[in-house]
């Protein structure tokens, strides 16, 4: 199936998401025996059911607005689209409601185990989370070191510090080094998987 953007452009997906079998099968060899097969995505989608049974927030992914333009009938009981278009750039992957406070955040795996890419991030997202952090809402990036398994919630101020420097023709990444220093570690666990919330207070905190 053919997506494009709305100026006619096709889409190309980044390099870290999974867009067919094949990526799906080279994922998965990359995520260590007691998660195999899972991604990121997985992990806080099955995170997020388990705060909304726990009532403690209703924090759902973001759909992505699609206007289809081609379907192909090859049965009267089947549908397959052919070519689609985005409507609109997307944002950031999730938001909701956790103990009166808006949150919104962006969810991004990298194989790469000395930084973070920062073109993994656009700057509509980065503008969007800023956005979101003017009218006193919570914006953060969870990032999985795929080849480390390790976890890291990213507060906003330190990814618009790395996105300025890049900006300024500086380095084009994020350390390990600074999500060990700068950024909050979570320990995957049984229920939930990533218990991002528990963080949220430190956010709140380091933005009064």
């Amino acid at each position: 199936m053919v997506f494009n953007y709305p100026n006619g452009k096709r889409f190309r997906p980044r390099t870290n998401e999974i867009t067919n079998e094949k990526n799906v099968v080279k994922k998965e060899k990359d995520l260590s025996f007691s998660n195999r097969g899972k991604t990121l995505e997985d992990e806080i989608n099955e995170t997020n059911i388990y705060y909304l049974n726990q009532q403690k927030a209703i924090i759902h992914k973001k759909p992505v607005p699609v206007q289809i333009v081609k379907v192909e009938y090859p049965s009267r009981s089947a549908a397959v689209i052919r070519e689609a278009y985005f409507r609109t750039p997307s944002t950031t992957d999730y938001n909701g409601v956790w103990n009166g406070y808006y949150i919104d955040f962006e969810a991004k795996e990298t194989e790469n185990k000395t930084s973070f890419p920062l073109k993994n991030i656009h700057q509509h997202q980065v503008t969007h989370m800023k956005q979101v952090t003017n009218q006193k809402g919570i914006a953060f990036m969870i990032v999985r070191f795929s080849s480390l398994d390790r976890y890291f919630v990213v507060p906003f101020d330190i990814l618009c510090e790395a996105w300025t420097t890049m900006e300024q023709g500086g380095r084009k990444s994020i350390p390990l080094k600074v999500f060990e220093t700068k950024t909050f570690e979570i320990t995957p666990g049984y229920n939930p998987r990533i218990d991002y919330l528990s963080v949220i207070p430190n956010l709140i905190a380091n933005e009064e």
